[in-house]
């Protein structure tokens, strides 16, 4: 018997590669706004002003930081109350779009999100803060973007190592829905054609980074990630990479792609059918075979040691990730089989290990 329970969001999607100038106009119009809030770090200003060509703006802000530490939530918050703002257009990755999110979730402003990465962040009601080393998440409304517009042509600056790991965890996100704790037969769709989607267009962006017909897929299949995502729920991947990256300052696309084929082997033999979607979205016999097969591809993200994390924060990262994992994941998660599983991220041993 099929049964389950399944909401969808309300956003428009605006797709079209080189039109993210006109398409903006065309919403800020729609949406009647007169005092606009540009969010966009120093390194995207000049793409953002691009953008923001056909729209007046009251209001720029780029003091942008990764993982949205509270301070920098706070000035933006302020700036915008104090300009009078009512409409805040973000242009760029995770942290300028997670930025809009926390002004969002205390303003109830509107948000228009334009990414310039793989990161999903903008068809989601998810929003991430950081306080004291520990980021915190959790579900609003309020920060769901009311407008999304994907433009290839704005990824293009977007070097190749860092596509690979934004569209790497664009991934993180599909395979996580599918044993998140709200899953569904439709976010499972939605994640197994982002993992098509993605394992097609990531190759083209290495092998023609100039090019946009890769591009176009990876944002296609990042935003049926993110979608994926909301539905199903977060689960022990992101537990764990929110903590890496909140409480140890790792890099965040890069912490995704390296941690995700740990994650993959050890809740795979756990969820045959999840495994068995998984495997048929790459177009191989095995889940964890697709996924390293385009690793190899990619030349991606190895090991967590490359970005900083030692051994000595292994204890730590577990003590706080175990409290937070969904009791639905197929695997039971306890302290030594989560020490184990950073152990093998942390040096890059072979994922296979952790297959049990």
């Amino acid at each position: 018997m099929l049964t389950f329970v399944h909401e969808t969001l309300g956003q428009r999607v605006l797709f079209g590669t080189g039109a993210a100038a006109a398409n903006l106009a065309s919403e800020v119009a729609r949406l009647g706004a007169k005092r606009v809030m540009m969010i966009a770090s120093d390194f995207e200003t000049e793409m953002a002003r691009m953008v923001a060509a056909d729209i007046e703006v009251a209001l720029w802000h780029h003091d942008v930081m990764m993982h949205v530490p509270i301070e920098t939530a706070e000035k933006a918050r302020v700036a915008a109350a104090e300009q009078g703002i009512d409409l805040l257009v973000c242009v760029g990755g995770g942290s300028t779009t997670g930025l809009a999110k926390a002004v969002a979730m205390t303003s109830r402003l509107p948000i228009i999100a334009v990414p310039t990465t793989y990161a999903g962040s903008e068809a989601t009601n998810v929003w991430g803060l950081t306080e004291a080393s520990r980021k915190t998440t959790g579900v609003d409304a309020a920060v769901l973007p009311v407008t999304i517009i994907y433009d290839a042509a704005l990824t293009l600056s977007l070097p190749v190592d860092l596509s690979v790991a934004s569209g790497l965890n664009g991934m993180a996100h599909c395979i996580d829905s599918m044993w998140g704790p709200r899953v569904d037969p439709i976010n499972a769709a939605l994640g197994a054609e982002g993992i098509r989607a993605l394992s097609q267009g990531l190759p083209l962006i290495t092998g023609d980074p100039s090019g946009t017909e890769g591009r176009e897929q990876a944002l296609y299949g990042a935003y049926l990630s993110a979608v994926a995502f909301t539905s199903a729920g977060s689960g022990l991947h992101h537990k764990l990479c929110h903590v890496l990256g909140g409480t140890f300052n790792l890099p965040h696309a890069q912490t995704h792609a390296t941690v995700l084929p740990y994650v993959l082997a050890f809740n795979a033999p756990y969820a045959p059918e999840a495994e068995a979607r998984i495997a048929a979205a790459f177009g191989t016999a095995k889940a964890l075979t697709g996924l390293q097969e385009l690793r190899k591809r990619l030349d991606a993200p190895k090991a967590l040691a490359d970005y900083g994390f030692t051994a000595d924060g292994i204890a730590k990262a577990v003590s706080i990730v175990l409290p937070a994992v969904p009791a639905s994941n197929p695997r039971p998660v306890a302290t030594e089989n989560l020490t184990r599983l950073l152990q093998a991220a942390l040096t890059g041993e072979d994922p296979a290990v952790l297959l049990d």
